[in-house]
């Protein structure tokens, strides 16, 4: 799905994701529509835009990620701000490519993320990488926890190794031979354990603990 208020700019990025064998199964030009048509499709990807009238593009992914199913965001913006990037990140993006890309490697960062990879435009990953680092290396942020932060089952910790690595929920319970279901229930037992509030403060935590690595 596509989402971006320059109806010229949304048919061009649709007519070359159709062209190379996409399924566009829906476009919008603002938030709120964006929102509603996304939960009638429920696409694999969003192509969002960050400067919606209506809704902010950070919102539109606030709101579509912790849904299920969610679709894996990718922001196509002509901003390549600090602030708007690790905003977009932080409400849920898993990428974030910059409106100068050309056509092939937009096709090739919408199908890198609907496999789950985490797309960027160069030099952007750095700074979200430095930011999560920044963030983990907080001792307010660790002391937060306290020293009495709730403990998880192995499958859970397993479950939250595989989330930090990219992984889809489809692609774990693939990886542990257990079900997509069972997969969400994991997932949502230790965002209420941990009293986190989406996958990405989910990363974060795990980044924080170096789980990401192992």
């Amino acid at each position: 799905m596509v989402v971006d208020d320059h109806p010229m700019w949304r048919d061009a990025v649709a007519r070359d994701l159709a062209g190379a064998g996409c399924e566009v199964v829906a476009t919008a030009g603002d938030g709120p529509q964006a929102v509603r048509r996304a939960r009638a499709v429920t696409p694999d990807v969003l192509v969002l835009d960050l400067n919606l009238p209506g809704l902010p593009g950070v919102e539109v992914c606030r709101q579509l990620v912790g849904e299920d199913p969610a679709p894996r965001v990718l922001v196509l913006s002509a901003s390549g701000e600090q602030a708007d990037v690790l905003e977009a990140v932080k409400s849920g993006a898993t990428g974030y490519l910059l409106k100068s890309a050309g056509a092939e490697e937009l096709i090739e960062a919408v199908r890198r993320t609907a496999a789950g990879e985490a797309v960027f435009t160069p030099g952007l990953a750095g700074l979200v990488l430095g930011e999560y680092r920044r963030l983990a290396a907080d001792p307010v942020s660790v002391a937060s926890d306290g020293p009495r932060a709730p403990q998880l089952t192995e499958r859970e910790t397993e479950v939250l190794r595989l989330v930090a690595k990219g992984l889809s929920y489809k692609q774990i319970a693939e990886r542990l031979v257990i079900s997509h279901r069972t997969v969400q229930n994991h997932v949502q037992n230790t965002l209420g354990k941990l009293q986190l509030h989406n996958r990405v403060e989910l990363v974060r935590y795990a980044i924080e603990r170096g789980l990401d690595g192992v």
